[in-house]
């Protein structure tokens, strides 16, 4: 069944729930599962109101905040910092929490909330909804802040480096714009869902719950405007790195334009004296070789003084 459960007093102080109801005897309950748990839909149904219910069970989830009776239902992302993971694939939250109830469902190991059940396990824990939520959201937003300040550092070296005439490797530019976009894709409804939650949820925060709330997702605003501006500068990056290997290519195609208008008339000269016909001038003279080589060294030599002179080199 749960992950865990624990009920919490207004005190701070938290016990193990002795039962698995929604409701405890503390100021609140909160219960901790894993999606994949059997018996998770028969718990919600019996335990909660159908719709929050039904949206802890979802499979695919974007960031959400929406009022349901007395409660909220919550859908948050983090950074996947789990050990392999990549931290642009995004790990889903889905949340139900009302006055009395917190209940919190994962699809994979979410740190933040392993955070709060280490301090559970302790006996101390948040000492009401509105600070369970807002500290969670600081972590989340926490844990977001370091990658992307992560990317930031790699997107900065990559400019460092165009800047030193170094064209980055498509490679290198392709892993941070794509980690860019991930990210993007849902911290900015998330940060859209978080302004809902202050709007919305003023009677589950004190006002000074209410001022560590606006600070967390601060931070999450601050996160979606860096990732914003990060996919502006990788695109101009990729642009200058496109056009400068365009440039390239096309220096080198006009050089081996210029080798060959140079050779063009010389290979004419030596295949039209090549020719094993009678009557060709010069065959009988031991002098003829010499004299066609100069004069093809001649050739070459005028022709590279017109393209000069026509501005063509």
């Amino acid at each position: 069944m749960p992950i865990s459960a624990y009920d919490l007093w207004a005190d701070g102080t938290a016990r193990p729930a002795a039962d698995l109801a929604a409701t405890g005897p503390g100021r609140y309950r909160w219960l901790h599962f894993d999606l994949a748990d059997p018996e998770l839909a028969e718990w919600c149904k019996t335990q909660l109101p159908g719709i929050p219910g039904q949206a802890l069970l979802q499979s695919e989830t974007r960031p959400r905040c929406d009022v349901f009776e007395d409660g909220l239902i919550l859908n948050l992302r983090t950074v996947n910092r789990n050990p392999g993971a990549k931290a642009a694939e995004m790990l889903s939250l889905r949340i139900w929490v009302t006055s009395r109830t917190i209940v919190t469902v994962r699809l994979r190991k979410t740190f933040a909330l392993d955070a709060f059940r280490a301090e559970c396990s302790t006996g101390r824990g948040p000492e009401s909804p509105g600070q369970f939520l807002y500290r969670l959201i600081n972590g989340l937003a926490l844990h977001t802040r370091d990658v992307v300040l992560e990317l930031t550092a790699a997107t900065e070296a990559l400019e460092e480096m165009t800047e030193d005439g170094t064209l980055p490797a498509a490679e290198a530019l392709k892993a941070p714009r794509r980690n860019v976009l991930k990210l993007h894709r849902y911290l900015e409804p998330q940060r859209e869902a978080l302004l809902n939650l202050q709007e919305s949820g003023g009677a589950l925060f004190s006002e000074g719950e209410q001022l560590h709330l606006r600070e967390a997702v601060n931070l999450f605003t601050l996160a979606a405007e860096t990732l914003e501006s990060l996919t502006g500068r990788l695109a101009v990056l990729r642009d200058h790195t496109d056009a400068e290997l365009a440039r390239q290519m096309g220096r080198n195609s006009y050089a081996l334009s210029v080798v060959a208008a140079l050779f063009l008339p010389l290979g004419f000269l030596t295949g039209l004296f090549g020719v094993n016909l009678a009557g060709i001038p010069g065959a009988e003279s031991p002098l003829a070789f010499p004299i066609l080589c100069l004069s093809l060294l001649g050739l070459g030599a005028g022709m590279l003084l017109v393209m000069r002179w026509l501005r063509l080199l």
